[in-house]
């Protein structure tokens, strides 16, 4: 089953530059495929998660966190439709957060939804968590701008990156061709 590879916090203000398309390029063996600026690939071929993060890390001049998860997880995520009663639209945005991790039953999840900040006037609300996916809602209220990726990591104590859900929508037309 394919992969795809969420990298962490690249692109982002000069920070971690580099361009996907050529990274995709150079792992075209693997039959990698770029989806925009942010540092979101599907690798088609089946590879072990380890020899995925060294082939990356080998090409680039840096080391960026990366989360790696199986094609079929991602397809699963879109098929449970989370968001089919959530608001969308000019409004409110919808995001899934890709943590490093599943976050750990034992030591508890916050109630959901979560709201930052909390009440009327939120930002983001968390409102499922589906292993190590944290699907939430954005809406920009104020001049300071609340952002998913920040309210994920602080109530749940895990590395994540946030990606659009129209991204991982895209992500499974591009798994559901790789099938064909």
């Amino acid at each position: 089953m394919p992969s795809v590879v969420f990298l962490r916090a690249v692109n982002v203000g000069g920070h971690q530059k580099f361009q996907p398309s050529r990274l995709a390029g150079d792992l075209a063996g693997f039959g990698a495929v770029n989806l925009g600026a942010a540092g979101t690939l599907i690798i088609r071929k089946p590879m072990s998660q380890a020899a995925l993060r060294t082939e990356i890390l080998r090409r680039l001049p840096f080391k960026p966190e990366m989360m790696i998860c199986p094609g079929r997880e991602i397809l699963a995520l879109a098929r449970d439709e989370a968001f089919q009663h959530a608001p969308a639209g000019k409004d409110v945005r919808q995001f899934v957060s890709v943590m490093a991790k599943a976050p750990s039953r034992a030591r508890g999840l916050p109630p959901l939804p979560l709201d930052q900040p909390a009440g009327e006037k939120w930002e983001v609300r968390i409102i499922a968590i589906r292993g190590q996916f944290a699907l939430s809602l954005w809406r920009r209220l104020g001049k300071t701008i609340v952002y998913p990726n920040a309210v994920v990591e602080k109530h749940l104590g895990i590395p994540a990156t946030t990606r659009s859900w129209n991204t991982i929508l895209a992500v499974c037309k591009i798994l559901k061709e790789s099938d064909k």
